[in-house]
């Protein structure tokens, strides 16, 4: 199995998260791509984020932005 565009698109969105700061969310504003509004959109329909505009991470939410920037950290040596 391949990664797909929308796929791309939340991996993109997720490795966005400062993981050093809980505190830190973020806000998909209504003038982003198409692609980001709708990535933020199915991470929360997936429960990974808390708001459908983005927000803050979910306990699941910050396993996979970790694993998503771990995978990014790995691909970019």
């Amino acid at each position: 199995m391949a990664f797909t565009k929308d796929m791309v698109a939340e991996l993109d969105l997720l490795a966005l998260f400062d993981l050093e700061n809980s505190q830190a969310g973020l806000k998909v504003h209504h003038d982003a791509s198409r692609d980001t509004v709708a990535a933020a959109e199915r991470l929360h329909a997936k429960g990974l984020i808390d708001k459908p505009d983005g927000g803050y991470l979910t306990s699941l939410g910050l396993d996979a932005a970790e694993h998503a920037q771990v995978l990014l950290g790995i691909l970019r040596s």
